[in-house]
């Protein structure tokens, strides 16, 4: 492919992650902070992430709950759930379940909006899929790992947000465990790592 099409490809592979990227979020219904509030306590959040000055486990509840965007925080939730399937684990207490629009009331609480995320770099997230070892375990496009599924065949779980940070709480303490399983390496998010990974997974056939 000569670099005038690769470039082309790209664009319209921005154009199409933007598009679908906002049907998703115009499908999806707002959160609501008092229910998420709710979803945080009774799902054992509560129980570690505790206001500042009191002890907890985890991070305050200041630290947890600030502004921040949603896929950004469903990065957070990936790296938070090896340590938090540990600690329950311990305690005999079975992995909270919480479902697409449960996440979507809890994001809300949290401080999350997708319009804090940046438009996603194709190629950052090209890099992020690479060097996050994903591929160790899962294909793309059928190159890769049979571990897991192939991801450009979860496309469409990517969007709206609630939704995949749903699929990823799900998917975690499984994930985690292969990891350890396969001596592979549990990958890690930071900043804008996974709205760049979605957007480059989303970009096309």
């Amino acid at each position: 492919m000569t670099p005038a099409r690769a470039l082309g490809a790209l664009a319209l592979g921005a154009a199409l992650w933007a598009a679908t990227l906002g049907r998703g979020a115009a499908a999806e219904a707002a959160g609501d902070a008092a229910r998420g509030q709710h979803v945080f306590a009774s799902r054992q959040c509560a129980r570690c992430h505790l206001p500042r000055g009191q002890r907890g486990m985890g991070p305050a509840l200041e630290v947890v709950r600030r502004s921040q965007g949603a896929y950004e925080l469903t990065g957070r939730l990936w790296n938070h759930a090896p340590a938090m399937f540990t600690a329950l684990k311990q305690e005999g207490v079975e992995w909270p379940q919480i479902g697409a629009a449960e996440m979507a009331d809890l994001m809300a609480f949290l401080g999350a909006d997708p319009k804090r995320d940046p438009w996603a770099d194709l190629s950052r997230g090209q890099v992020v899929l690479v060097s996050k070892g994903c591929l160790k375990c899962h294909s793309f496009r059928r190159e890769g790992g049979r571990v897991g599924p192939d991801l450009a065949e979860r496309r469409a779980a990517l969007v709206p947000p609630a939704a995949w940070g749903a699929t990823v709480w799900a998917h975690t303490p499984r994930m985690a465990a292969a990891a350890i399983r396969l001596g592979v390496l549990y990958p890690r998010f930071s900043g804008d790592e996974m709205v760049h990974l979605v957007g480059f997974l989303r970009s096309g056939p």
